[in-house]
């Protein structure tokens, strides 16, 4: 045999011949999985105070305090009709509607599919929104037609001295 063929041309073996390359590769492929883990660390711990404050916010939603928010008079409020109020917010549109002689139901009266305003069908006694043709059920505020597939959110109200009240809005569960 010849030693022709099994002389190595550098002085290095194959397995570490390019390391000291100098300024070849800055960055190999450890070294990349290196910087992508720590940046993604960098990232998780940076948003950590801001995921403890929303679900701080989420958890206290169902027991958040509202003002006591006077609606209308029961005795401007004939059964069946509605009237469209401001709650919780000024910006906040809302229905109150009349069932019967003591039966009261609110919502906030955005649909839940594009936030189109829902309106209050006495003659169908149904609640649509006439965008996409969503219909609602009255006394649930689930939807019952259309594309909506959430619930309107309900407002809680209640019905002292002659008046009625908003006093809530129900936390809506998935």
């Amino acid at each position: 045999m010849s030693d022709k063929n099994n002389k190595i041309p550098f002085t290095e073996d194959n397995y570490t011949h390019n390391i000291n390359r100098n300024n070849e590769r800055k960055l190999d492929r450890r070294g990349f999985m290196k910087t992508l883990v720590g940046a993604a660390g960098v990232f998780a711990v940076s948003s950590l105070p801001w995921g403890v404050l929303a679900a701080k916010e989420l958890n206290g939603l169902g027991d958040k305090k509202y003002p006591k928010h006077k609606i209308t008079d029961v005795n401007s409020l004939p059964i069946g009709d509605a009237v469209d109020f401001a709650f919780p917010g000024e910006h906040d549109s809302a229905i109150l509607i009349r069932l019967s002689e003591n039966k009261y139901v609110a919502y906030q009266n955005a649909c839940t599919h594009l936030r189109c305003p829902v309106f209050w069908k006495k003659d169908e006694q149904e609640m649509l929104c006439p965008c996409h043709h969503g219909k609602f059920d009255v006394e649930t505020g689930a939807p019952t037609a259309g594309p909506p597939r959430r619930p309107l959110p309900e407002i809680h109200v209640k019905v002292e001295n002659g008046a009625v009240y908003a006093v809530g809005v129900k936390r809506y569960e998935a």
